[in-house]
């Protein structure tokens, strides 16, 4: 006999202003409580020191939310000059402290900065969850074991510098999946021959949702105290996927998709990723491959009650 998930079937996606102090799954586990789901997940994790955007799944949108964790993000970050800790952050032990260049200024930082815009290879904390024969790194880096890692490629698309202070800098970053700030602030403290760590970051973009649209978790604990439902507040798990072209179905057309068939378009040419409409409704994800003047359709993630 199946073992019955605990919980009520809740669909769609909550963006939540994650607080300082806290992991992404105790935050994952607090909202999911509050809704009283069967089924939840998040979209990244963010360090306990970090606040900001972290986007919840719940039900038929955790089909997407690997689609989710793969997309651009964006920080604000304050860097301390002149110490390096063990993880790169403020929660780490010292390792190394060193003096700030008597010279420097917002000119002389700019042409650092801009050796880390575009394209660059990074590599990983030893404090990250990246895994090395199925175990996180940073369980490797709590026993005192270095890893090897090698540098990965990813995308700076925007790194701005917001102010500049005696031992201290502000930076917005706009990047691609898998970059990690303190490891970028670190790199930029090494190039300017004093070392930096993380003492603030907050998300404010993460799957094309900003902070403008970010619950703070008080503000769910409130109305679920004032006796209301939480359920107005979640959005289509299309929400998300903006970034991929969308397509109308109807009739057999329709159907066949529902059905988990294949369909054929000869008046239109997608490749990729395609959101895929019915009746007006969000249907899922299907795939696009060209077949002479059209494409063929493959279903790829549907969701249930369409």
């Amino acid at each position: 006999m199946s073992r019955r998930r605990k919980g009520r079937e809740v669909n769609g996606i909550l963006v939540i202003d994650k607080p300082i102090g806290l992991t992404s799954n105790g935050i994952l586990q607090q909202v999911k409580r509050l809704f009283g789901a069967a089924k939840a997940g998040h979209t990244g994790a963010l360090d306990p020191l970090a606040t900001g955007v972290l986007p919840l799944c719940f039900g038929e949108a955790t089909k997407f939310s690997q689609m989710m964790l793969d997309s651009d993000k964006a920080y604000i970050a304050t860097a301390r000059l002149g110490v390096v800790t063990e993880t790169g952050d403020s929660e780490g032990k010292v390792v190394r402290e060193s003096t700030v260049p008597a010279d420097l200024t917002e000119a002389t930082l700019e042409p650092v900065l801009e050796h880390f815009r575009g394209d660059i290879q990074q590599v990983p904390s030893m404090y990250s969850a990246l895994k090395h024969k199925g175990r996180p790194l940073y369980e490797y880096a709590r026993e005192g074991i270095e890893i090897e890692r090698p540098a990965r490629p990813v995308t700076i698309y925007n790194l701005q510098l917001l102010a500049l202070r005696e031992t201290e800098f502000d930076i917005a970053v706009s990047c691609t999946k898998g970059t990690y700030i303190r490891s970028l602030v670190e790199d930029i403290g090494e190039a300017l021959g004093c070392g930096a760590h993380v003492i603030a970051l907050r998300r404010t973009m993460a799957s094309g949702f900003n902070l403008d649209v970010a619950h703070p978790v008080e503000s769910l604990e409130t109305l679920r105290e004032q006796g209301e439902s939480l359920d107005h507040l979640l959005v289509e798990p299309d929400a998300a996927l903006s970034m991929f072209p969308e397509l109308e179905l109807d009739g057999d057309r329709l159907r066949s998709i529902l059905n988990g068939q294949p369909v054929r378009m000869s008046d239109q040419t997608m490749t990729g990723p395609i959101r895929l409409y019915g009746d007006g409704r969000f249907i899922g994800l299907g795939e696009g491959f060209p077949e002479g003047e059209g494409m063929n359709i493959v279903p790829r993630r549907l969701v249930k009650n369409s």
